[in-house]
């Protein structure tokens, strides 16, 4: 029997024989310990309020899983587009983060030695740092209103996370890289397609070609609707877009794509409650095998990105012959 990690490998090939449905992230283990996760968000200490390296107000109340960046008029970094060179300072990843590797480098040691593929995690992507530097509704005015101005700040932005990835390759080259960045809400994009495509299709598809230069897996978070821009997630390297909802058509969507991505999600985030009863964790979790499970390219799991797929996502509870595929 193949293990988990071989069963995505074989998975993630065009010819491959994978024995089973991949098991949400029961291949993958979080590296953890390395210094640029630490610089950037190791102030986020849960029942405090603090400010991120950018400046951005960042609040982690106790009834929270996690912090959540509150952004208002009066709080907000960039108080005039026009003028946004004045009131950005990007954080000195390199200065900061060149030394202290070695608690990293071991968790990435032990997680391969125990057979799984070793993982880091990018979270804040370009589009969400924007609207954590100005408010949202300022973010997507601005695109209409200021477009030179917000091109101009997009590179500022994509640079940063290429010194992020380059830090890690450098220094870790983990197996594969989550990288976040939410593009919608559950029903629609949070922009056009076509602001999209102009203001994020380029600045990604440079991040993830130096990612792929140097063989290493691409997990894009959005745990959102994107249905109109699958196929350009997948033009851009994408090799696993992890969060496909089910407001999606996961199916419609499977067949358009060429074979290059796949689609890693289906499960209703209607279960992320503290009163859920483990009867509905099982038919929800039988509904999207039953309805996608047969896709060659779909993983099924949890939209949202780590926390809870251990909770729903259950070693061996979904798994299909050989011959389902």
């Amino acid at each position: 029997m193949l293990t988990e990690k071989e069963n995505l490998l074989e998975f993630l090939k065009k010819d491959g024989k994978p024995e089973r449905l991949v098991n949400g992230y029961d291949a993958f283990r979080v590296i953890g310990g390395d210094p640029v996760g630490q610089f950037v968000r190791g102030n986020r200490i849960k029942g405090t309020d603090s400010y991120d390296r950018w400046g951005c107000f960042v609040s982690w109340p106790e009834d929270q899983p996690r912090a959540i960046p509150i952004i208002t008029p009066e709080n907000q970094v960039i108080q005039d587009i026009e003028e946004w060179q004045k009131y950005v300072k990007v954080p000195d990843l390199r200065g900061n983060c060149s030394e202290g590797w070695e608690t990293a480098l071991e968790n990435k040691k032990r997680i391969q030695d125990e057979g799984y593929l070793a993982m880091t995690i990018m979270g804040t992507g370009v589009f969400e740092e924007l609207h954590m530097l100005m408010t949202f509704e300022d973010t997507l005015c601005n695109f209409l209103t200021y477009p030179e101005e917000m091109h101009e700040l997009i590179d500022v932005i994509t640079e940063y996370r290429m010194e992020y990835f380059r830090l890690i390759v450098e220094n870790l080259h983990p197996d594969a890289i989550v990288s976040h960045d939410d593009w919608g809400s559950k029903d629609s994009m949070l922009m056009s397609p076509e602001v999209w495509r102009e203001f994020f299709k380029e600045p990604y598809r440079k991040m993830y070609k130096y990612l792929h230069d140097n063989d290493i897996l691409i997990l894009h978070h959005s745990d959102a609707y994107c249905e109109p821009i699958a196929q350009d997630m997948e033009e851009i390297g994408i090799d696993i877009w992890q969060g496909v909802v089910p407001t999606n058509d996961i199916c419609k969507i499977a067949e358009s794509l060429k074979g290059d991505m796949v689609l890693f999600g289906g499960i209703d985030s209607i279960l992320d409650r503290e009163d859920t009863q483990m009867e509905e964790v099982q038919a929800e979790v039988n509904r999207c095998c039953d309805t996608y499970g047969h896709l060659r390219n779909f993983i099924p799991g949890w939209t949202y990105i780590i926390s809870s797929c251990k909770r729903t996502c259950q070693p061996g509870y979904y798994q299909l012959e050989q011959s389902s595929f």
